[in-house]
């Protein structure tokens, strides 16, 4: 059994199926973990849905911020952008199915030794803390408060973290992290505004992560390790996607993978 790691698909469903055929991926073998951001951008968001959605139980994803505004817009809760591309979902006829299905992806994932999200953790974060934040927001997406959830979903604020948080407040701040997060400060606060890659960044700001080659990994990607001085069981390995404006760094103990 082999397994795999990717992120950002973003709707780019030819160049998925050339890198499963590169590796010759069995769904009865091998696992396939996806790093959210399955969807828009690209132009074949319904075809990455279809795709994923038949491959059963040798792919699991996590959300990603793309991933949700599709779930928002199908909920009536979000007018699309001019720069979305998911259109073709939304007037599928196998729409609901597709929906039902992402809607059921985790939003943090630890398996095979790797903590899996879209975008970051924040340096408070114990892993126990993470997996149990993650199982609250997927908890909502998938229960009868979920359109409820959508539409108040967007937005910076809380940009700090802390236990006492509540409600949406405590929702949304956990989401952003693990969906938007790019800098964060020494006390974990989240920096929206930046979005220079890590050499343009104010020196207050610590990108989560940090990277150096690897010969390791089928795909070629970066091995990473968090750099955040107040990061918890900074040791952990971590599979991430969401970074392509960090740029490239110097060492590392996590997996990019967009």
């Amino acid at each position: 059994m082999s397994v795999y790691w990717v992120g950002d698909l973003q709707g780019c469903d030819e160049p998925l199926g050339q890198l499963l055929d590169q590796v010759g991926f069995s769904t009865s073998r091998d696992r396939l973990f996806v790093l959210g951001d399955l969807v828009n951008r690209g132009p074949s968001s319904l075809a990455v849905l279809r795709r994923l959605s038949k491959m059963g139980s040798s792919v699991e994803c996590v959300l990603g911020n793309h991933d949700l505004h599709l779930l928002a817009l199908a909920a009536g809760a979000r007018q699309p952008s001019r720069t979305d591309t998911l259109q073709d979902v939304l007037e599928a006829t196998d729409r609901h199915a597709l929906l039902d299905w992402l809607q059921n992806q985790a939003i943090a994932l630890y398996k095979e030794d790797v903590l899996m999200v879209h975008a970051g953790v924040l340096p408070q974060w114990s892993l126990s803390t993470t997996l149990e934040l993650a199982h609250e927001i997927e908890g909502v997406l998938r229960g009868p408060d979920a359109a409820e959830f959508f539409m108040n979903m967007y937005g910076n604020e809380p940009a700090q973290w802390h236990p006492s948080l509540k409600g949406m407040d405590r929702l949304r701040c956990a989401l952003n992290a693990f969906t938007r997060l790019r800098f964060c400060s020494a006390t974990g606060h989240m920096d929206f505004k930046v979005k220079e890659n890590s050499a343009k960044a104010p020196d207050r700001l610590y990108a989560m992560v940090r990277s150096s080659p690897s010969p390791n990994h089928w795909h070629k990607d970066r091995i990473w390790t968090l750099v955040h001085p107040r990061r918890r069981e900074s040791k952990r390995h971590m599979g991430h996607g969401h970074r392509v404006c960090l740029g490239r760094m110097s060492h590392g103990h996590s997996t990019r993978s967009d």
